[in-house]
């Protein structure tokens, strides 16, 4: 059975590890764009993450209570816009399951526990951007019934 919790900041080198991967699959499908292998934060970063209330970092681990996936998500808020309505939404930033972990519900565990606390936050809904070149991924969220909401489009010169 998986287990989410809240990150702390004895996770930071198991998620360091993750934020790899997340990486090398964006590398691997737009090496024009991410470099590889890299990390999207440093471990000081992750330490003002984990203390940032605008944060939600999620980890879910196995038996050992080692990190085998993990969620950033981030509160976001649009107020007093000339065009856009007041609401509050939580978006996912990322979403990563260790490739040795993978189909065993690791990624539909994390998104629950997003969910779940959306709700329990009164959130209006939640939002993600996945890239082109990660079908897997696009694939995952279709699954977790998640739809397009908007669509970036690039021409590369």
């Amino acid at each position: 059975m998986n287990t989410v919790r809240f990150a702390t900041e004895k996770d930071i080198p198991r998620i360091l590890e993750l934020l790899i991967q997340v990486d090398m699959v964006h590398h691997n499908g737009r090496p024009d764009i991410f470099k590889g292998p890299a990390t999207k934060y440093n471990a000081d970063q992750l330490k003002e993450l984990l203390a940032n209330d605008e944060y939600v970092i999620m980890v879910c681990v196995d038996e050992d209570d080692r990190a085998i996936g993990h969620a950033f998500c981030i509160h976001k808020q649009v107020l007093s816009d000339n065009v856009l309505t007041d609401i509050k939404t939580l978006y996912i930033d990322d979403i990563c399951v260790d490739e040795a972990a993978r189909g065993q519900h690791v990624g539909k565990s994390l998104y629950d526990a997003v969910v779940k606390y959306a709700r329990e936050k009164s959130y209006y809904n939640i939002t993600l951007n996945v890239w082109s070149c990660n079908p897997g991924a696009m694939k995952f969220y279709e699954s977790m019934g998640l739809v397009p909401q908007k669509i970036c489009m690039e021409k590369v010169l």
